[in-house]
């Protein structure tokens, strides 16, 4: 059982918040998302509940921190000119994070029961929350369109749910990667889904 101390010592709060991360992708790994309680992570972290509300909310909240760690505000190296790639070079800095956690981590944190990861990759009041990965994916299809790399006519509405389909490309090739146990080459299969999306509703210019 947990302990029933509250907050972490003075000096040991690093320490503590590691730990309650350590035992929620042990937890992950081994009985997938699902399976992640407030109770379930504090006796794995062998931590006092007390503690774990000193630094999380609640379950959704500790599952977040694995999706709201990833920055990106990056300099992406693909030019803005070749935006599918550019916006491939984008998702894969949040998949490789996905990758670091390893395979069991990304199954079991890729399922249907997680809520949390359907609240990040979604939207509230029709807008992407500001720091998310579709938000900077957002900024980057209208820069292109003052670029004049993506045609004119299309409008703000138009780039934000082209936002929202590129968005569920990636979800379905990390499924994908998924259930064939991490063997397709994940990034290539990315971009050459975004390249011919955006291409087939004639959103960006021939070169």
């Amino acid at each position: 059982m947990p302990k029933r101390s509250g907050r972490p010592a003075k000096g040991d709060e690093n320490n503590s918040r590691d730990k309650i991360i350590e035992a929620t992708i042990k937890i992950i790994k081994k009985s997938g998302a699902d399976a992640v309680t407030v109770r379930n992570v504090c006796t794995n972290a062998d931590l006092s509940i007390g503690t774990f509300y000193h630094y999380f909310r609640d379950k959704d909240d500790l599952l977040m921190h694995f999706l709201r760690e990833t920055s990106f505000e990056l300099d992406l190296e693909t030019p803005l000119t070749d935006i599918a790639g550019r916006i491939t070079e984008l998702y894969m800095h949040l998949i490789h994070r996905y990758m670091d956690l390893g395979l069991d981590f990304m199954k079991s944190f890729y399922s249907t029961g997680n809520q949390s990861l359907s609240a990040y990759m979604g939207e509230v009041d029709g807008a992407f929350a500001p720091g998310t990965v579709m938000a900077r994916s957002e900024k980057e299809m209208m820069d292109a369109l003052e670029a004049g790399i993506i045609i004119q006519g299309a409008d703000l509405r138009t780039l934000h749910t082209v936002c929202m389909d590129i968005c569920t490309i990636v979800k379905g090739c990390v499924f994908e990667w998924c259930l064939n146990d991490g063997k397709p080459d994940i990034e290539s299969a990315l971009r050459r889904i975004i390249e011919g999306y955006l291409s087939r509703i004639c959103l960006v210019h021939d070169p």
